[in-house]
């Protein structure tokens, strides 16, 4: 419901706060290339992400043929060795994510990030993009966490903020993203700018979808 108030936004990464689509292409590209397949499309990149390294390197494999998945445990392995150095390619933040951000913090919002890239990378890409202590909580994929849509790593975030799901606001640009903030009983926001488009988002319950990050502020 607009005007009422909220203690905190958690955020996805990728497709969010982050335009990393090129960073992404560029280490899957290169791991593909190891097996003759590829390159793929930006456009088929944005579908190919969101659920997490490995499902990302299972759509490439079989986009390039490999439908038995023969070569995953290597690709695997090798995507995450060049997407280790490479995470950081061309990614910039969207439009209007530093005002946003600002703007929280300045009316005390606490401020989470839950994303399904590998925790390293993660904090990585936010240290490097938003500096050392601009979030509260920064949590990517980690090892006996289960990713998105899981609602898993949404609670292990509340329980650190010490506030109940009714307090948050979850923004996010994917039908994964929308899954795991009405998992989490969140207030649920779709992001236009980022990977999917308004249908998927609708389709997966978004509570609300907006197309500036600054329009976010009507929820918090």
């Amino acid at each position: 419901m607009v005007g009422e108030l909220r203690k905190a936004v958690i955020f996805d990464l990728d497709g969010t706060l982050s335009d990393s689509i090129q960073s992404i292409k560029y280490s899957a590209d290169k791991t593909m290339e190891a097996f003759g397949y590829g390159p793929f499309s930006v456009e088929q990149y944005k579908y190919f992400v969101g659920d997490g390294a490995a499902n990302l390197i299972r759509r490439t494999l079989i986009a390039g043929g490999d439908t038995k998945l023969e070569h995953f445990e290597e690709a695997f392995t090798l995507y995450r060795e060049i997407f280790r150095e490479n995470c950081m390619f061309r990614v910039r933040p969207y439009e209007g994510i530093r005002e946003l951000l600002a703007t929280l913090k300045a009316q005390d919002v606490l401020i989470g990030v839950l994303s399904n890239k590998p925790h390293e990378e993660t904090v990585n890409v936010i240290e490097t993009l938003f500096g050392k202590g601009c979030f509260n909580v920064i949590q990517g994929q980690k090892e006996n966490v289960a990713i998105k849509p899981s609602p898993e790593g949404a609670f292990q975030i509340l329980e650190q903020f010490g506030l109940d799901a009714s307090d948050v606001v979850y923004l996010g640009d994917t039908a994964t993203d929308m899954k795991t903030g009405k998992n989490a009983g969140f207030f649920t926001v779709g992001a236009l700018w980022g990977f999917r488009e308004r249908k998927e988002l609708e389709e997966s319950g978004a509570d609300a979808i907006i197309s500036h990050p600054l329009e976010l502020l009507r929820f918090t």
